[in-house]
């Protein structure tokens, strides 16, 4: 299998690529959030790669980071998602917010992502549920380290990642973690 291509980018076509490694090309897909953040034509990139092997094609995917490479391989592993929807998925919305979309439980995110429908959606965040999180992308928006601990020790006390997140959402931005975790609690038994 081939895991990552280092060469200098030859054609930018979105969402496809042509990338020179020492002479020989390589065509690959990528989802647009590893496309716009690509360097010039002529120079060099390095890709972490998918390769897929079907009866018709064989098809080499592209990813700029770990997250988005591990993110498309939990999508294609879903019956019924295959990797043009994954890759369409990825380009829609970016790690962190399928993520988001995923510990939220919020359907209406991944509806906005032309070719996925309700059914889709809601399978998606079914079978994903566990597997894209903390170390795929941050759960929520949390901005600093008292945030990223205050969420913690919600999940620790019994509180969903959902209940946690919303929790979270209410605090103060500059919130230290001890009366963050408090504020929290209370708002949680209001709820």
């Amino acid at each position: 299998m081939i895991g990552r291509l280092q060469g200098l980018l030859a054609e930018k076509n979105p969402p496809q690529l042509l990338i020179d490694c020492h002479g020989v090309g390589y065509l690959v897909d990528v989802p647009m959030s590893t496309f716009y953040n690509l360097p010039g034509l002529g120079e060099k990139v390095t890709l972490l790669t998918h390769f897929v092997v079907r009866e018709d094609a064989q098809i080499l995917y592209g990813f700029a980071t770990p997250a988005e490479r591990e993110a498309f391989r939990q999508l294609i592993k879903i019956s019924g998602v295959g990797p043009r929807t994954a890759l369409s998925v990825l380009s829609g919305m970016g790690v962190a917010d399928l993520a988001q979309a995923i510990t939220l439980q919020e359907p209406g995110r991944l509806i906005k992502v032309p070719g996925i429908g309700k059914k889709t959606a809601e399978r998606l965040l079914l079978e994903l549920k566990g597997k894209l999180g903390a170390d795929i992308g941050p759960h929520t928006g949390v901005t600093s380290d008292a945030q990223a601990d205050i969420l913690q020790a919600l999940i620790a006390l019994g509180y969903s990642d959902k209940e946690a997140a919303l929790a979270l959402k209410a605090l103060p931005a500059d919130v230290g973690v001890t009366e963050g975790i408090k504020l929290a609690l209370k708002a949680l038994s209001k709820a």
